[in-house]
């Protein structure tokens, strides 16, 4: 088990702990070594190895033999009796947005809360509010945060979703009586979040793939087993359709799986205008309305057929919102869009500086791996206290490091040193102008306050962008799917000061944020907005977050030369004026 790992286990240590009531002392050492492991720079395999964990201040005896445990076996037996003794229905609590171990043995303890909906059913009786430390404001953020958990349980991550795609997928398309097999829906377009995944075959002999299909290893429940659809849900909650149809109709029927509704919709209305129906069986002419048309169904060897039937060019899955795009592709006018191929390195990083698991040399050998360019360098600023954010000293240390790298040669990548500045209160920035100025570049960004108001959050981004040595805006909504909604701000405001002030914008590609949203992106990058692409990486495996950033900027209408980090190595250093 790894550094970060073994912090994870130590805080539910800590929480549990504290949901049971145990000695104040005792829960606080948990969090005391996690945050003392957080900030230990050294390796912690080294530091083991060398009997030395037990000399670290806030890392006592008991403490050491756990984390050693911990380290080797990847297994604990006191946390594994831990959790049996906590009921489940209290740690589902901790799911909750606000509800830490403190409040949750209040709740439990006064109220008789043990469950997401005894903690409901409290709140709607206004008991909640009454207790000591919480109040009606609390209580609201409560059935808010259940309210949206409920809702965040029917969808998946899009990157969650890849993974039981990658599964799937491969597999039906090595039967024996499959034609043709791809995933469809909203996984398909690039949708941040999946409902359920739907799979479209062609073949002449359905029965046997259903009949796989419906045996694969994983599954909790067959929703519906038929000859030519099928339905299951599998462990974890993702549920999966599988329609079968004759090849002739693979085609038409992907594209309609595939959707959008409204684009589905607007597609329909084009075939109308044309005299022809088209739905997931065909493209074919309408006989009540041009009899000279009854030619039979247009053929489609391809998903471009289809298109070229109605007059239009190819529109990529990842356009299909029914933003434009039909309109678009009548006219020719649809953008190239940016592929994957194009980025050539990325500026917003982490390593073990801050709240990283790979070092310095670590990600540029990585990146080097990658064929990348160049590679940024942004750990923490040190308001991040909870990520081991650096302070001065500490990031002229790394700077000065980041030199050394280059000065050596031993990779074909630049490093470039930054940070992730925090945004204060305000707008102020975490370092003096003095200390960004040692910096090639700065990502800004929001990490606490996430709930201000609307125009009190719009001016301190906007303050942000207006500080001379902000390169650019990280996470610009702060929101992580599923889990937090999106800060209250005025984003086209922002936009108009990003351009103003010649500030690039992120597309964070962490599949929890694509932050800013691609819904903005189309019209900003349209105004002149740069957009950087960055996996916000914290290990190596981090980086392919990239592939799904780049789906998010493809659906956000981006080309290449829109995106900042798809330029050369020499065009960013002239950009950011280190020639």
């Amino acid at each position: 088990m790894d550094k970060k790992d073994i912090i994870e286990v130590l805080e539910r240590i800590g929480t549990m702990l504290e949901i049971k009531g145990e000695n104040p002392f005792k829960v606080r050492a948990y969090f005391s070594g996690a945050r003392t492991l957080q900030t230990m720079e050294e390796d912690l395999g080294e530091v083991i190895g060398e009997g030395r964990l037990g000399e670290i201040p806030g890392i006592g005896k008991a403490l050491t033999e756990k984390v050693e445990t911990l380290y080797t076996t990847g297994e604990l037996e006191f946390y594994d009796k831990l959790v049996a003794s906590v009921p489940s229905g209290l740690m589902d609590l901790l799911e909750v947005p606000g509800l830490g171990g403190k409040k949750i043995k209040a709740l439990h303890e006064q109220l008789d809360v043990d469950s997401i909906d005894s903690l409901t059913k409290a709140c709607k009786e206004g008991k909640v509010a009454e207790l000591k430390g919480f109040g009606a404001k609390t209580q609201e953020k409560i059935l808010s945060g259940i309210k949206n958990r409920e809702a965040y349980a029917a969808r998946h991550l899009w990157w969650d979703a890849r993974a039981v795609v990658e599964r799937i997928l491969p597999a039906l398309q090595a039967l024996p009586d499959v034609e043709r097999a791809e995933a469809a829906g909203s996984f398909r377009r690039g949708m941040e979040t999946v409902g359920d995944l739907d799979f479209i075959v062609a073949s002449s002999n359905p029965v046997p793939i259903m009949e796989w299909f419906v045996g694969m290893e994983g599954i909790t429940e067959v929703t519906a087993h038929g000859e030519t659809k099928s339905s299951i849900r599998m462990e974890g909650g993702m549920q999966a359709d599988l329609r079968v149809v004759p090849a002739e109709q693979f085609y038409f029927a992907l594209h309609h799986f595939t959707g959008s509704k409204d684009h589905n919709v607007r597609m329909r209305q084009k075939a109308l205008s044309m005299g022809l129906s088209l739905s997931e069986w065909g493209l074919r002419p309408e006989e009540e309305k041009n009899a000279t048309r009854k030619k039979g169904p247009v053929r489609a060897n391809s998903e471009e057929d289809v298109f070229s039937a109605l007059g239009l060019s190819y529109v990529p899955p990842a356009l299909r919102e029914g933003m434009g795009e039909v309109e678009a592709a009548e006219k020719d006018e649809l953008p190239k869009l940016l592929n994957f191929e194009d980025l050539q390195g990325c500026f917003h990083n982490h390593t073990t500086a801050s709240d990283g698991r790979n070092s310095l040399k670590e990600m540029a050998g990585e990146a080097d791996k990658r064929g990348w360019g160049y590679l940024g360098i942004a750990d923490h600023s040190k308001s991040s206290f909870q990520a081991n954010g650096l302070d001065e000293e500490r990031l002229l240390k790394q700077v000065h490091a980041i030199q050394a790298i280059n000065d050596s040669g031993e990779f074909r990548v630049r490093l470039f040193s930054g940070s992730e500045v925090d945004i204060l209160s305000e707008g102020r920035l975490d370092f003096e102008d003095s200390v960004l100025e040692s910096l090639d570049y700065v990502v800004a960004s929001v990490h606490n306050g996430l709930t201000q108001d609307e125009d009190t959050m719009t001016t301190r981004l906007i303050r942000a962008l207006e500080h001379p040595q902000v390169t650019m805006l990280g996470h610009l909504s702060g929101r992580l799917l599923l889990r937090r909604e999106a800060s209250k701000m005025n984003v086209q405001k922002i936009i108009d000061a990003a351009l103003a002030n010649g500030k690039i914008l992120e597309l964070n590609a962490n599949p929890m944020r694509l932050d800013m949203d691609w819904r903005h992106w189309r019209k900003a990058a349209d105004r002149g907005l740069l957009c950087c692409i960055n996996p916000d990486a914290h290990a190596l495996h981090h980086f392919d977050f990239q592939y799904a950033g780049v789906l998010a900027a493809r659906k956000g209408w981006l080309q290449r030369e829109q995106v900042f980090n798809t330029r050369t190595l020499p065009e960013v250093l002239t950009y950011l004026g280190l020639n």
